[in-house]
């Protein structure tokens, strides 16, 4: 009797030990080689996921998944990866899915160039709604954070943050108009920004070679600099000038970030123009030499020798004063017509000209407004202006004036020498400078550039596996921690027991950009599975139609 209780004692007790050595997982990913982020060499490990949350990372050999277990043998496991420039706004509104970031393996989107989603004052929400192209939509919200919780509610693939855009909180105490605010809108400006920080914006974001943003003057935008700076948070800037004036362009930035106390980074930094391709080194140079000083300056950018924007980027500032209907009224006066078409023409640095930079037969037309004109898309500005049998410049002021709109456009800006050379930068993140559209429905209503669905996948597979510009291991930290890190978010980019599970499952080999300036509606190839806080939002490369993502709140954000 003694010795058969004896042995069930001895059972309980290996029963009890083996489930305490033994905790149960709802997912296990098995086999992978596990990049945790930090720049490190991998290990092959198993990762446990509990809810939204990585809860152990080791062996896990004979356990399985209460809801699934999965065998990534052959495959790169890292955390998600931040896309430090998205312009999904409104193509999330339409399609939550975010499909071609999904695909690469994106699993945060951080908005806010300049212009945010909010705050927004009456009259421009108004003018927001009327800009809108082939998506519609209803502006529901008033404030940055009711945007990003709209988002959160109506459902997304991806987590979302946003900077408060500079110009947007000078649209709504001066408009569009062409001059500095007084001490009482600057005041007002500052407190938009100050109700954003604690909302749970990122920072404050400029994109100074577009109207409204153009307008303000250092001066303003240190003044909002440093209240972000209070919150923790970054100053993030469409720099002055990418190209003629890039030099003092970036002495801009390195100012404003010393005298507000704020950590900056340059949006997609390029050197555009052929003639300016040379000045990379010596900004390279005055960012190291701001850097050793102490001054904390980072950067982002896209992988690709193009950009693309509209054709206000090609128009002197002084005419698009008042907004879109008061540039398209000035266009169609002759006397202001000869004006802007000699602007156009001649180099100068007072403002940013991306055409005469890239040359008419280098603008691509990628979208418009009005059916009539989508004939045109794929074509360039100097082609339809031969169909049109009107020069270049002409041409351009047309289409604005036809479609309404500024245009969409892609410009041959940048030289491929100059993008391994800031890939390879250790301070350098990237972006799409894109929204995430899927190749379906109204997104085929326009063309695109293909950075939309390949910015990060092309990083890994071209610029890393097949011509090693950087390590993977350095790519996957440019990738997650690292901008992460910038942005102060807790608890992401990193596989670290404890942190959100954003987890990405790729196969190295098969990693490719598929999208192309000819046809670039089409999806990246090579990303396996990926989660978005703890579920499964892509399948052996399908998208499951889980919308999992959330609202990231900046440093400053107050419950």
């Amino acid at each position: 009797m003694r010795h058969s209780q004896l042995l069930i004692g001895l059972l309980i007790l290996f029963l009890i030990t083996s489930c305490e050595e033994k905790p149960l997982y709802d997912i296990i990913i098995k086999n992978g080689l596990v990049y945790d982020g930090n720049g490190g060499e991998p290990v092959k490990a198993d990762i446990a996921i509990m809810a939204d949350t990585i809860a152990f990372i080791g062996d896990l050999s004979g356990q399985s998944g209460t809801k699934q277990t999965i065998d990534a043998s052959g495959l790169v496991i890292s955390p998600g990866f931040v896309n430090m420039l998205s312009w999904s706004t409104e193509s999330l509104i339409q399609d939550g899915r975010s499909l071609g970031e999904i695909k690469q393996g994106v699993t945060l989107e951080v908005m806010g160039e300049g212009d945010s989603m909010g705050p927004l004052s009456d009259s421009v929400k108004a003018y927001a709604q009327r800009l809108q192209g082939d998506i519609k939509y209803k502006i529901e919200w008033t404030t940055l954070g009711e945007y990003l919780n709209y988002l959160e509610k109506r459902g997304v693939s991806t987590n979302v943050a946003s900077f408060v855009g500079a110009a947007t909180v000078r649209a709504n105490e001066l408009g569009y108009a062409n001059r500095p605010p007084n001490l009482e809108e600057l005041e007002r400006m500052r407190q938009q920004v100050r109700k954003a920080m604690e909302e749970g914006a990122m920072g404050v974001g400029s994109s100074l070679i577009y109207v409204p943003g153009t307008y303000a003057s250092t001066y303003e935008l240190t003044e909002l600099a440093k209240v972000a700076s209070e919150y923790g948070g970054m100053y993030i800037s469409h720099i002055r000038s990418e190209g003629n004036k890039l030099e003092e362009a970036v002495d801009e930035i390195i100012k404003i970030g010393k005298d507000a106390n704020i950590h900056s980074e340059i949006y997609h930094l390029k050197a555009a123009g052929k003639d300016n391709w040379h000045k990379l080194d010596k900004v390279i140079a005055k960012v190291d030499s701001a850097r050793k000083a102490g001054i904390n300056i980072t950067a982002d950018m896209y992988n690709y020798i193009a950009g693309a924007t509209g054709l206000d980027a090609a128009m002197p500032p002084w005419v698009q004063e008042g907004g879109l209907p008061q540039w398209r009224r000035r266009l169609k006066e002759e006397i202001i017509r000869r004006r802007v078409g000699e602007e156009m023409q001649a180099k100068q640095n007072e403002w940013e000209n991306l055409c005469l930079a890239a040359g008419a037969d280098k603008t691509l037309l990628i979208g418009f407004k009005q059916d009539s004109l989508k004939k045109y898309i794929g074509k360039t500005l100097a082609e339809v202006a031969a169909l049109r049998h009107k020069t270049w410049y002409e041409t351009a002021m047309d289409l604005v004036i036809q479609d309404d709109s500024r245009v969409d456009v892609v410009y041959f800006l940048m030289s491929e020498e100059n993008v391994k050379k800031q890939i390879q930068l250790p301070y350098m993140s990237f972006c799409s400078d894109a929204a995430s559209m899927a190749p379906e429905g109204v997104f085929l209503k326009s063309s695109a550039h293909p950075r939309a669905y390949g910015s990060f996948t092309r990083l890994i597979g071209k610029y890393v596996r097949d011509e090693q510009v950087i390590s993977l291991q350095e790519a996957i930290r440019k990738l997650s921690s690292f901008p992460c890190d910038n942005l102060k978010i807790q608890k992401r980019g990193r596989l670290k027991v404890g942190y959100y599970a954003d987890i990405l499952a790729f196969d190295l080999a098969k990693m490719k950009d598929n999208a192309t300036f000819e046809k670039p509606h089409q999806l990246s190839e090579g990303m396996v599975h990926v989660f978005v806080n703890g579920q499964q939002v892509l399948k052996d490369g399908e998208h499951t139609g889980v919308k999992s993502g959330r609202f990231v709140k900046g440093p400053g954000w107050k419950p």
